[in-house]
């Protein structure tokens, strides 16, 4: 059985509450670090521990705090990013929702490290209802004495607000995030300067998800040393990941870094294998921003090495034989899954998303878009798919922001790997148009084709 560090209380009866979650221990780190840890203690604890941003980038959370600037007089903040859009993850609405003061003891702690003294939740605008249940649980920690002036006797005050979006993937980029949380629309900021330097309202900002500040209670109450044993190498700690597809048992497991792709997927711990008794085909094993993977290479690399659930495991290869671990969204598709559909799915939504604000981005997510569906329809030339891959190409690399990135990648390894089924969609028109009429969950499929 995997060790759990955040999800160890997810089943007592009321932990979404206050009373129940102080009494099994909760706001302990708290009380450690106000009277017996400076902040740059508690920052070298997080350094120590070797946790990375749980949010995609796999960034080193304790060094991204190291950078932040500390002028006299300038106020310092930390923003939670809890705009968790990317299709195929929702292990941060899953912690929200059912033990939000694990997040708010995370954030109290991490405010105190960085100097905070206010602090910001950025939330989804469709967790409307998640909305509600925050805010009572910073209401019931202020009203405990956990927030607010002079916490604890420290001499440290907080306070934590929360701020819905408008329901715009984009500003799950940090600094589109920020330009939301000043009121202005939320495009992305050429960078430098980085928000560790100018962030909210010009001054210094550290960014992190939900996911990565909750991971700091368990880094206080354990020890960093403890924390660092779990997994392997520079993939410390456990993670959590969303699991979906076509597996028999989809949800949020919390796994120890350590467990083969293998295991995660047929063990009955977690995924309990292919449903229906179907056989594995492909794997988006970090949400839809990263490169798809074939089962072959999903299971070992192109070494022929065990693929592990890592951060460096999923990457071995580049994306020519690897992927990314991301955000944990592990979206699994079984041998009936149509890839060119899934491809256009995944583009149709980056095409609704893009902030086009640069070029590249708001042009070619629009033509992928278009192929794509015509391909899918039976409507496209062989020349299309060559077109497609130079398009993603110029679009990879030529933005401000990782968005375009994001759009990229997936038509890229979708067609690397099953180029096969792209040309299927060409030579096999007729069968192709047959079986997409009616297709369930596309709007106004002829609209699309046509525009």
């Amino acid at each position: 059985m995997a060790r759990k560090l955040l999800l160890e209380k997810i089943g007592i009866e009321g932990i979404r509450y206050y009373d129940a979650y102080r009494k099994s221990g909760g706001y302990a780190s708290v009380e450690k670090v106000l009277k017996t840890m400076s902040p740059d203690d508690v920052t070298n604890e997080v350094k120590k521990s070797g946790l990375r941003g749980r949010g995609g980038a796999g960034f080193p959370t304790g060094m991204k705090w190291g950078f932040l600037a500390k002028p006299q007089g300038v106020p310092r903040y930390l923003i939670c990013n809890a705009d968790e859009s990317e299709p195929g993850t929702f292990k941060d609405r899953y912690l929200m929702e059912h033990i939000p003061h694990l997040l708010i003891e995370g954030l109290i702690v991490s405010s105190y490290a960085v100097g905070s003294n206010c602090t910001y939740i950025y939330i989804r605008g469709e967790f409307g209802w998640i909305v509600d249940i925050l805010e009572q649980a910073i209401a019931e920690a202020k009203n405990n004495g956990w927030l607010g002036k002079n916490i604890l006797g420290s001499g440290f005050d907080c306070e934590i607000y929360v701020h819905p979006g408008a329901g715009a993937y984009i500003c799950g980029e940090e600094t589109a995030l920020l330009e939301s949380l000043e009121g202005k629309r939320g495009n992305p900021r050429i960078k430098p300067p980085f928000p560790a330097l100018k962030g909210l309202y010009d001054c210094p900002t550290v960014v992190n998800n939900v996911e990565t500040l909750s991971a700091v209670v368990p880094i206080i109450n354990y020890g960093s040393e403890e924390y660092a044993k779990i997994g392997i190498g520079k993939s410390a700690g456990t993670k959590l990941i969303s699991a979906c597809g076509n597996i028999s048992k989809p949800g949020v497991y919390e796994i120890e870094m350590n467990i083969s792709v293998e295991e995660f997927i047929y063990s009955d711990e977690y995924c309990g294998g292919i449903a229906n008794g179907r056989r594995l085909k492909a794997c988006v094993p970090g949400g839809s921003s990263v490169p798809i993977l074939p089962a072959n290479l999903l299971l070992k690399t192109a070494k022929g090495e065990t693929r592990m659930m890592t951060y460096e495991s999923l990457s071995d290869g580049g994306f020519i034989t690897g992927s990314m671990l991301g955000s944990g969204g592990f979206i699994v598709y079984d041998e009936d899954q149509c890839i060119v559909r899934n491809t256009y799915s995944f583009s149709r939504f980056y095409r609704h998303e893009s902030c086009g604000q640069c070029s590249p981005c708001r042009e070619g997510t629009g033509w992928m878009k278009k192929i794509l569906w015509n391909i899918e329809t039976g409507k496209g030339k062989i020349k299309d798919i060559d077109l497609l891959f130079s398009i993603q190409s110029k679009i990879e690399g030529n933005t401000i922001c990782p968005f375009g990135d994001a759009a990229s990648w997936p038509v890229a390894a979708a067609i690397r790997h099953f180029r096969d089924e792209f040309e299927w969609h060409v030579t096999n028109a007729e069968e192709a148009q047959r079986r997409n009429y009616g297709l369930a969950g596309y709007a106004e499929p002829l609209k699309v084709a046509a525009s």
